[in-house]
C-alpha cells in the first residue's frame, strides 16, 4: 500500500505529520468538512450510530475521533461511557466545546492517544469506531491489531472510510471531483494548502471493499461486512471478535 503523507517536503515520518496537519486545521475543519463532502457524511454517521446501538453497548471506543462529531452522535446509544481518542490536541479541543455546549461532558472523555498503541486493556471495548480516520493510520495493520486487542470478544467494530467508486460515471465524476474541485475548496478556505491535497490523495490509494475486509479478516477480525454509502464514495465496514 503506498505511504501518503500530508507534507511531501517534510522529514517527519507520517504520524507526526497528519498530527501537524489536524492541528493546524482543527478549528476549521468542520465547517470545511460539511462543504467538501455537501454534508452527507452527517447521514453515514447515523448509519454507523444505528449499526452500533444494536448492540447495546455500555462502553465505546472512537478512535481517530477529530472534533468528536461521531464520539457525540454514539451519545445516541445507550452507552454510559464513550472515549473520544485522537492524535491531535487541536481536534480534541475543538470537540470538548461542542461536548461542553451538548452536556455530555459527563458521559464523552476526549483522550489524546495513539491509535497504534492505544492505552487500554485487553476485552475493554463494547464497541469501536473509526470515522474517517483508518487512512490515516501509519500502519494500518498495527492499528487493527490493536483495536482487536481492546475490543470485546462479540463487541462490534465499525469503519466508516472513503472509498473509489467503480461504475461509471460515478467513477470519473468522483476522480473530477477529488482531483481537482476539492483542493481548490481546501485552497479557498484552508491555511494549510496541503491539508486537503493530503486528504484527497489518501483516500485514492487507501484500499477498500474486499481489500479491506481481506485485511480485517487476515488481522483475526470476523464477521467481515462492507456496505457502500452513496455510490461507493464512502463505505462501512462491520466486524467482530470471537
Amino acid at each position: 500500500m503506498t505511504k501518503v503523507k500530508p507534507y511531501k517536503d517534510s522529514d517527519l515520518g507520517k504520524k507526526e505529520q497528519v498530527t501537524k496537519m489536524f492541528d493546524a486545521i482543527s478549528n476549521e475543519y468542520d465547517g470545511l468538512n460539511r462543504v467538501i463532502s455537501f454534508g452527507i457524511d452527517i447521514k453515514w454517521r447515523k448509519k454507523v450510530v444505528s449499526l452500533v446501538a444494536e448492540t447495546n453497548p455500555n462502553i465505546v471506543l472512537d478512535i481517530a475521533t477529530g472534533t468528536g462529531d461521531l464520539a457525540i452522535n454514539l451519545a445516541e446509544t445507550k452507552a454510559e461511557k464513550i472515549i473520544g481518542l485522537d492524535i491531535s490536541q487541536g481536534m480534541l479541543n475543538v470537540g470538548k466545546e461542542k461536548i461542553l455546549k451538548k452536556h455530555l461532558q459527563d458521559r464523552i472523555e476526549m483522550v489524546v492517544g495513539d491509535s497504534e498503541n492505544l492505552p487500554f486493556e485487553e476485552n475493554t471495548f463494547d464497541a469501536i469506531t473509526v470515522g474517517f480516520g483508518i487512512r490515516n493510520f501509519e500502519t494500518l495493520e498495527k492499528g487493527l491489531t490493536e483495536i482487536l486487542r481492546v475490543l470485546k470478544p462479540g463487541g462490534i467494530f465499525v469503519i466508516l472510510e472513503t472509498s473509489v467508486p467503480t461504475k461509471p460515471p460515478f467513477k470519473q465524476g468522483y476522480n473530477l471531483y477529488t482531483n481537482n474541485i476539492m483542493p481548490i475548496i481546501g485552497k479557498l478556505f484552508s491555511k494549510d494548502q496541503s491539508a486537503y491535497r493530503y486528504l484527497s490523495d489518501s483516500a485514492s490509494v487507501f484500499p477498500f471493499g474486499e481489500a479491506l475486509n481481506n485485511i480485517l479478516s487476515e488481522i483475526g477480525f470476523i464477521n467481515v461486512v462492507n456496505k457502500p454509502q452513496t455510490f461507493g464514495v464512502a463505505t462501512i465496514y462491520t466486524s467482530s471478535k470471537k
